[in-house]
């Protein structure tokens, strides 16, 4: 058997623009043979509102200085979603890996073992999560984890073609460590407010890791037992 060709990327302190940058350079290196998987940790170095693409979010230049105002930066990427706030005590995931052709891609399948590895790294701290939407989350989904009801990660999920077959996916998890929700939605609701949207995100559905846990570990110690889910679940 061949050996797996993997990277590991950590950034304690990084723009939102570089990291998709250092994203799109792993991304191309899988589409390229020259990885089977890579994995990315990631804390953004100021707080910046991250904009998907698409008709409903516009970027422009009111809504930037609306944002600035209020210490916040605004980056627009080119997939989809929804507004996500990007700040510190927030720390984020994203595992990269090629799907061979001989195996069919399944959504749920995906995200639930990506929630798996995800839930083994809460387990560390004695925490149990549950996969479910959060309503008045921002950024919502089926597959956020939530801790006794609340919103303490969520998910996202692409899948790119690779040259010669097969499929890349890409899963990625935005972790609620130790941030300020009322501070984290207030930008997201801003950002709704600007483009007239009905949406509210409402700061008390969410969670971070630390308001239930005695143990706090430093960016670095995360990022190690995130790595450690990762490894143990492969080892499986």
């Amino acid at each position: 058997m061949s050996k797996v060709k993997a990277k590991v990327l950590r950034f304690n302190q990084i723009s939102v623009e570089a990291v998709f940058e250092k994203e799109s350079e792993l991304i191309s290196q899988l589409q390229n043979s020259n990885l089977d998987q890579a994995l990315l940790f990631w804390q953004s170095d100021k707080p910046t509102l991250v904009l998907p693409s698409g008709n409903k979010w516009q970027q422009s230049e009111a809504l930037e200085t609306k944002l600035k105002k209020t210490g916040w930066q605004l980056y627009a990427r080119k997939t989809g979603g929804a507004p996500v706030p990007q700040c510190e005590g927030v720390i984020n995931v994203s595992y990269m890996y090629v799907l061979p052709e001989h195996i069919p891609y399944s959504i749920p399948n995906a995200y639930k073992d990506f929630c798996a590895i995800l839930s083994s790294f809460f387990s560390q701290f004695n925490i149990d999560v549950k996969t479910h939407a959060t309503p008045g989350s921002y950024c919502d989904g089926d597959y956020n984890l939530n801790i006794e009801g609340k919103k303490v990660v969520g998910t996202a999920q692409r899948v790119l073609l690779k040259k010669g077959g097969g499929k890349i996916v890409l899963a990625q998890a935005c972790i609620l460590v130790n941030a300020n929700m009322p501070t984290l939605v207030a930008p997201v609701n801003l950002c709704y407010e600007h483009h007239q949207q009905l949406e509210h995100a409402i700061a008390d559905v969410h969670t971070c890791l630390f308001e239930h846990s005695t143990d706090k570990p430093d960016t670095e110690a995360l990022y190690q037992r995130l790595f450690t889910s990762f490894i143990n679940h492969q080892k499986t």
